[in-house]
Order: structure tokens, then sequence, then C-alpha cells
């Protein structure tokens, strides 16, 4: 079976159309004022560490989590932060800004190599 739109097309899409930050950007502003990171990884993964401060929304809640006119809607979400999304790796986290962008969120990006660059460089951990 031949997809008429597979993953690998939608990520080269999102990537093409997103902001993408490097780790040490990302680790610099972890705990300051006007940003929010999102882990948008499943629950049994968070469990095994995530950047401290972070919010979680998994993947399959966000346009819920992320409306306002949803009863599930995250107020970090209405925050005015500047929203940063991460992942394991940046696949999904980066389809996940796509997404928010596509909603009408302006400012929103994500890490750059999700959780393993995080731990690759260091960065705070809860």
């Amino acid at each position: 079976m031949s997809l008429k739109h597979g993953f690998k097309q939608m990520l080269a899409e999102a990537n093409a159309s997103i902001e993408t930050v490097a780790v040490k950007d990302a680790i610099a502003v972890v705990g300051e004022a006007g940003y929010a990171f999102i882990d948008i990884r499943e629950g049994v993964e968070r469990e095994q560490g995530t950047i401290a401060g972070s919010a979680h929304v998994p993947r399959g809640f966000l346009e819920f989590h992320a409306d306002p006119d949803s009863p599930a809607h995250n107020p970090v979400f209405s925050s005015g932060d500047r929203l940063i999304l991460f992942c394991a790796t940046g696949g999904r986290s980066a389809l996940a800004t796509k997404t928010l962008l596509d909603m009408g969120f302006e400012d929103v990006c994500h890490v750059a190599g999700g959780m393993a660059a995080w731990r690759e460089a260091d960065g705070p951990l809860d």
C-alpha cells in the first residue's frame, strides 16, 4: 500500500514551515518568565523524566487542550507565553507545532532532537 501523504512528506512540510530551536537555546530559557515548555509525549514516556517545569499535553489530545472553546482546554495555551514543544526525538513535536500554527497560534516552536538531545546536553530534568 502506498499512501498519498505519508509521514516523511508530512514531516518535511512541517519542518519547512515551523521554527525549530536548538537545545542550547531552549536550555537557556528554562524557568524564565514568558516561556512554556510542553511535553507532547505519552504518559509512560514522561515517567522516564521530562524538562523541568513542563506541562504535559499528549499529542493525541493537542487540539482539545489548545482550543479555548474545548472543555479540555489547558491554560498553558492561553498564557501568552512562547510555547516550546518537545517529544522524544523531534518528529511528533514538529507535527504538533505545525498543527498549532494551523490552528492560529503564532509564538510556537519545537526543540530540535527532543528529549534525546536534551539529555545529551545535560538539560535540567524533573
